[in-house]
């Protein structure tokens, strides 16, 4: 059965960028709106946010059958291979381009570091499938990503904004991200729907069956991830109408390292996997689920410790903006080098 992109998911740049547009239009007209905005507030929380960037994490979270982990460590080479390049290359890539690209703007600079230091949950099924990867291993690295980022995500965000900047002589950023901020932001946006989605595969596979899990209530709750993504989006945006000329340079200079960071991304884990002999569909899946980032969790992160005004919040929106057409075209590479170097799948 051919795997295609559903018309949601196909269509997700001009989403956004309508999104965008409808956010600053309400701001521009109804100049009101970020005074009824903050009247929902309780402290720095803003609630109807709150619960839209929790519902945004759900379906992703509820996805992941984590009954596969114990399966994920019986290939150690496959493994191995994916910790390297999802904990290690990644964050380190991200990294250097962000100083690279952004380091006369250190609020950017931050918001593409939180990118790289979240690894992809959610869209790298569909990517995978596209490109004819293993969907079990795609399910294994995602079940093992997901409790990665729950145990690590602090630390990294801590290591990499506040101790490597200084270590590697570049502190004139002045900038600090208090690790117990990032902690309780995770806890919130990511333990939550964690625990929800856990909760809810175990307890309807358990009464409904693992079929009518995957088939019907799956495929339901989907969209919900892309309603609460654009709903955050407009209400960014609509806080932004008196910046709408500054935008779009703003959406280049973000873009442009996005970009490059997909693009090398995807062809060190492909080369890496090819080299390593891993079996194209297993390599497919390693390096898809490399190349990918969990924007919903950077976003979360930015807004709940920058504020949803921040720059740092306005990267994370732009990263999914560039992501998909970028690895739509990521695919086709994929496709050709398979027939390029005649790679064979897993028997």
């Amino acid at each position: 059965m051919k795997t295609e992109l559903k018309f949601l998911d196909r269509y997700l740049t001009l989403w956004i960028f309508l999104a965008m547009i409808i956010g600053v239009g309400l701001g521009y007209f109804f100049p009101t709106i970020s005074n009824v905005t903050n009247s929902l507030s309780v402290g720095t929380t803003n609630i109807p946010l709150a619960i839209g960037l929790i519902l945004m994490m759900y379906p992703p979270l509820a996805k992941v059958d984590y009954s596969l982990l114990p399966q994920v460590f019986k290939d150690k080479k496959v493994i191995s291979i994916s910790l390297l390049l999802n904990w290690i290359v990644g964050p380190v890539l991200m990294f250097a381009l962000a100083v690279i690209f952004l380091r006369n703007e250190p609020d950017f600079m931050i918001g593409l570091i939180l990118i790289g230091l979240a690894r992809c949950i959610a869209m790298v099924i569909v990517w995978n499938d596209l490109a004819k990867g293993n969907r079990e291993y795609a399910a294994l690295l995602i079940a093992l990503n997901s409790i990665f980022q729950i145990i690590s995500y602090s630390f990294l965000v801590w290591l990499f904004i506040n101790v490597l900047p200084q270590k590697l002589g570049l502190g004139n950023f002045n900038v600090s991200v208090s690790i117990r901020d990032v902690t309780e932001s995770v806890l919130i946006y990511l333990g939550i729907p964690f625990l929800a989605g856990f909760l809810t595969r175990y307890f309807l596979t358990k009464s409904k069956g693992k079929d009518w899990y995957n088939r019907k209530f799956i495929p339901a709750i989907s969209p919900i991830t892309l309603y609460a993504l654009l709903f955050t989006i407009v209400l960014m945006f609509s806080l932004k109408g008196d910046k709408i000329i500054e935008l779009p340079m703003d959406v280049v200079k973000v873009a442009i390292p996005l970009m490059i960071y997909f693009v090398l991304m995807f062809f060190i884990s492909f080369f890496i996997n090819k080299f390593m002999k891993v079996p194209y569909d297993k390599n497919v899946s390693i390096a898809f689920t490399a190349t990918g980032n969990n924007f919903e969790l950077a976003i979360a992160v930015s807004i709940a410790v920058f504020g949803i005004h921040s720059a740092q919040a306005f990267v994370g929106v732009i990263g999914p903006l560039v992501e998909v057409p970028v690895l739509i075209l990521l695919v086709k590479a994929s496709l050709y080098l398979k027939k390029r170097y005649k790679l064979v799948t897993n028997d």
